[in-house]
């Protein structure tokens, strides 16, 4: 749940599909109905997903291009987009965090997607040249104006989660941090959005989990510190992958994990771990890594 609205147990990272090394447009929207017809119901997004030569919000027309080809079966889908960051020539990331800022970018990601409210929106990284309560007032402000239906956060301490709790309320709905198998160190963040109730949306879940393509065209390769993922696929006949989103579900019941994809294949792989229930003692090895 994130807030009133019920969303499938895994969502969609549509990075992948906006960045340098996207795919072409057909793919990319391909890989979005693919999601859409595994039953994903969460599409992560930002106005900073575009290359660096690219104009900012390319990646949100892109989400917004494909519901709109999918009919009306893409009614019950939702959008979640960030702002906040922005991207440079060479290719790097930049943050913004002033106020001024953010409510001109929720305004113009409201444009692209179709028209206030937003879904869900986040904020995407504390500015550490702007106070933290400060952003989170104009996302305070956004959603009193309607520009904005829930509020998230993402790239935060718990200091911050509280401070967002205090700020928004429980208009804030959800957390968006770094967490898969070779990075856990959001693990007091995961704990404190199951007390308070809050979805933890864990990006790049897959880190530490050797990619394959998983249409059977290259073998899958195995890291060896993080084996046991690759030991439990090969005894239940799945790709790692899928064991390690399932471990990410079991972790708490909050945790939305939002693999990202760039092809069919990875999305409807990543969709079925919702049915790939782990044993405990599964679970334990799984841990242990």
């Amino acid at each position: 749940m994130l807030g009133d609205v019920r969303a499938g147990a895994v969502g969609l990272g549509t990075m992948p599909l906006s960045v340098e090394g996207r795919p072409d447009e057909t793919r990319a929207v391909a890989t979005v109905h693919a999601a859409l017809d595994a039953g994903v119901t969460l599409l992560d997004t930002a106005d900073s997903y575009h290359p660096p030569a690219g104009t900012p919000g390319e990646g949100e027309l892109l989400v917004a291009r494909a519901l709109a080809s999918y009919g009306r079966g893409a009614d019950g889908v939702l959008v979640a987009t960030k702002g906040g960051r922005g991207r440079t020539a060479d290719g790097g990331w930049t943050v913004d965090g002033r106020p001024e800022h953010l409510r001109r970018a929720a305004e113009a990601s409201a444009r692209r997607l179709g028209g206030a409210p937003i879904g869900l929106y986040q904020l995407h990284k504390p500015d550490p040249a702007v106070p933290y309560a400060e952003s989170l007032g104009a996302i305070r402000e956004l959603l009193d104006a309607g520009t904005v239906r829930l509020a998230g956060i993402s790239n935060v301490d718990v200091e911050q989660i509280l401070l967002a709790r205090e700020i928004l309320g429980d208009r804030l709905v959800s957390v968006q941090n770094r967490y898969s198998p070779a990075v856990r160190t959001s693990e007091a963040e995961l704990r404190l959005c199951a007390e308070l109730g809050l979805a933890f949306l864990p990006w790049s879940p897959l880190g530490g989990i050797s990619r394959s393509s998983l249409d059977g065209t290259s073998a899958q390769e195995e890291d060896p510190e993080f084996g046991a993922f690759h030991r439990v696929a090969r005894a239940r006949g799945v790709s790692p992958q899928r064991v390690a989103l399932a471990w990410l579900l079991a972790r708490s019941d909050t945790v939305l994990p939002i693999p990202g994809a760039s092809r069919p294949e990875s999305v409807r792989d990543s969709a079925a771990a919702r049915a790939l229930v782990l044993t405990g003692e599964e679970v334990a090895e799984l841990n242990g890594v």
